[in-house]
């Protein structure tokens, strides 16, 4: 079935941000941008979860949003991470991407002050009607403390340029209940998901392991929307644990950059409160992308 927005379909990848001596690495964040394109990505992300944008300031956040757009050049798809609790810095952040030339935005659910459900449909209906490029309404509740009910995001579906979702629930009923009752395009939020999802009629991922291995995530993506389930589901198995055990060492994103600086594509320092893999957690990551033959 056609969704909203199925320009977005296949892999988005969540960039990290990389930093050097304290500031954003402008010449690292363009080789990364030429790195996932040449991997097959639809779309790239900056500042979402992935690229640390709790710590950056706005002007960085704007900076990032900027510099990604630049260097993409019309190659593929940007949905520029702009959410926030604030529904009037969020808004202000869309609009800011917007004029920046980003397609799309990605909006997490309000974090910390914990809206009720009439908060967060009235949230995200603001960010949307301030713009005119679709929105992605970013569900996870592991990070926010607050679930967007599947009601108000079918709520939210007849509100035109709210166009996707990032299901980062963990939910397969979630997914199904959205899935069967709109026509959003569904993005899984988690890489060892994206298949499971896919199968529901999920469209892609936006994924945190398309970091360093976006050819094979792309493979998948292509791989299952092209009907061969057989083939998605080898390269599924070959890269689930590669996700799972990566994933499961710290918090996202200490282990993806720790990983891209033992490929050689170091991404520089993490910002605190976000602290380095301790050395066993370094000897565990080197063995896991061993086993994948990364290494």
């Amino acid at each position: 079935m056609k969704t909203r927005a199925e320009e977005f379909a296949g892999l988005t990848v969540a960039m990290v941000t990389p930093f050097k001596d304290g500031k954003v690495d402008l010449d690292r964040l363009a080789k990364n941008v030429d790195f996932l394109i040449a991997g097959g990505a639809t779309a790239l992300c900056p500042v979402g979860t992935t690229g640390e944008s709790p710590t950056l300031t706005n002007a960085e956040h704007e900076l990032v949003i900027a510099e990604t757009v630049k260097a993409v050049a019309g190659r593929c798809k940007v949905i520029a991470g702009t959410g926030s609790n604030s529904t009037a810095e969020a808004i202000h952040m869309t609009q800011w991407a917007e004029k920046a030339g980003a397609d799309a935005a990605l909006s997490v659910a309000p974090y910390y002050n914990k809206p009720m459900q009439e908060g967060l449909y009235e949230h995200f209906k603001a960010i949307a009607q301030s713009v005119s490029i679709p929105i992605c309404v970013y569900n996870i509740p592991g990070r926010t403390g607050r679930l967007i009910e599947s009601e108000t995001i079918l709520r939210l579906a007849e509100i035109p340029n709210i166009a996707m979702v990032k299901e980062a629930t963990g939910s397969m009923d979630n997914a199904s209940k959205i899935l069967a009752a709109t026509d959003l395009t569904v993005l899984s939020g988690d890489d060892s998901l994206t298949l499971p999802y896919m199968s529901l009629g999920c469209k892609g991922v936006v994924s945190v392991v398309g970091n360093f291995i976006p050819s094979d995530m792309t493979e998948l993506t292509k791989t299952f929307l092209a009907g061969d389930l057989e083939g998605a589901r080898r390269l599924h198995y070959k890269m689930y644990p590669l996700c799972r055990d990566m994933l499961s060492l710290a918090t996202n994103p200490i282990p993806v950059k720790a990983a891209l600086k033992a490929l050689g594509m170091d991404t520089g320092e993490l910002r605190l409160p976000l602290t380095p893999l301790t050395e066993a957690q370094e000897a565990a990551l080197r063995k896991t992308l061993a086993a994948y033959g990364l290494l």
